[in-house]
This record gives C-alpha cells, structure tokens and sequence, in this order.
C-alpha cells in the first residue's frame, strides 16, 4: 500500500466503501485477520478501497445463536453480527471508525435489520476499543465457548456443521480432517441500534465499558421490568467515525 506523501484527512476522504460479495474479500481475510477464515454463510460484506486497492473489509453474518433474542418480538434476520473487520497497517488513525460509521449508515439505510452485535476477543488483546471510539454500547460478555481448529483454522462448531455436516470431532476426523478442540474465554459483546424506534425492545442495559488494561468489570444481572425489558436505556447513537 503505497500513501506518498498525503495528508491523514486527505487519506481517510478517500476510502471508498464499496458492498461487495464475499468472494471478493475472502482471501484479504483468510490472509491477515486473525482468524484466517470467512464464515461460509454471509449476509452483507463490504470491502474498503483506496484507489483500486482493497485495504479493508467488514463480513456480516445472520449472526450469534439467540441474538435475536436481544430485542423483543425480533426474528433471526433482524439481527446481524459484524463476524469479521480487518483494515490494513499504516492508514490514518481513526480509519476503523470511519469505515464502520459508513458501513452502519448503509445497513439502517437497508431497513432490513435492526441491531448489529459484534465481540472482542481479550485472549487475543482485544477490547473492544474501535466500538467505544464509535459509540457502541457494550452489553457485558458471552458465556465461556468451544471453538474447533480444522487443518488450521478457527471454525466456530455450527460452521462446521454447515460445511461438514456435523460439529462431531470424532466425525471430522473420521473424513480425514486434522481438528483440535480450543476452548475459549469470555468475550466482550457490543450492540450498535439500527433502528432508534426498536430501541424499546432491547433486553437488559448497557454496561460501563471494559477498562483499557487491568480487569474488566464485572458482568451483574441488569434490572428488568417483569418482561425482561429495559425500558429506558438504549445503546448510544454511534457519531460519524
């Protein structure tokens, strides 16, 4: 990725966000985001392009099991989860934020979906600190999970399924694929509001973000009405990025 000699700001005005299919931006993600894989069932993908060179890209999937159940009365496709995000070294800072800013513009623009979940991963270094710069509301952690490495890469079990037919190690094995069993900490999760009038549909409340360094807050129980409704806190509204 060649910058010359350009201003930060002329740099991030330039970044065009383009939709794309997953085709596109599967071997940018398989290359250098962390988990080298792109879930084989994607809803929206989006790649960032600096000129005519892909320096970005966000996967979108129908999302975690049960998300929907985040908001009251939703169905499975109301929901996304932001599955992966990666951007390349040596942009300006700031350049994650912009980018999901737009990209969120465009998917309450759709009108289809209502809520976007994304997680951060401490067992890796991450904290979740593009989603506080942007305005997410952090909505405590995941319960701790099992996630499978098939000849090397990290395949959530209900990919798996989806790919093999079954989330059976044994199974896998038998079909002559090399599968390791990694078992996972918490994560961090994140809501980002699409539509302002679902907001009083959310469950639970947001939580103070976790701590740059040190221990993370605790996750307590959120007071709910009898329904299990949070009837007046709502997400923050994300700011331009």
């Amino acid at each position: 990725m060649t910058l010359r000699k350009r201003s930060p700001r002329s740099i991030l005005k330039s970044l065009r966000v383009v939709r794309v299919d997953a085709c596109a931006v599967r071997d940018l993600i398989e290359r250098h985001h962390y988990l080298r894989s792109v879930p084989s069932v994607t809803r929206a993908c989006f790649g960032v392009y600096l000129g005519d060179e892909l320096v970005g890209a966000a996967v979108f999937t129908q999302g975690a099991r049960n998300a929907h159940r985040l908001l009251q009365g939703a169905a499975p496709h109301h929901v996304l989860t932001l599955a992966r995000f990666w951007m390349a070294d040596g942009l300006p800072p700031n350049n994650e934020s912009r980018v999901l800013g737009v990209i969120l513009r465009e998917l309450a623009r759709d009108g289809r979906y209502k809520l976007v979940v994304s997680f951060a991963d401490p067992a890796v270094g991450h904290r979740g600190i593009v989603y506080r710069a942007s305005s997410w509301a952090f909505w405590g952690t995941t319960e701790p999970e099992r996630s499978l490495i098939i000849d090397g890469k990290v395949t959530h079990p209900r990919t798996a399924s989806e790919r093999y037919g079954s989330n059976s190690v044994a199974h896998l094995r038998r079909t002559g694929l090399t599968v390791v069993v990694r078992h996972t900490p918490p994560k961090f999760r994140f809501l980002y509001l699409l539509d302002r009038s679902w907001a009083w549909r959310l469950r639970g409340r947001p939580q103070p973000y976790p701590k740059r360094g040190g221990r993370s807050p605790p996750t307590r129980p959120t007071p709910t009405n009898e329904n299990g409704l949070c009837r007046a806190a709502t997400p923050h509204r994300p700011g331009k990025k």
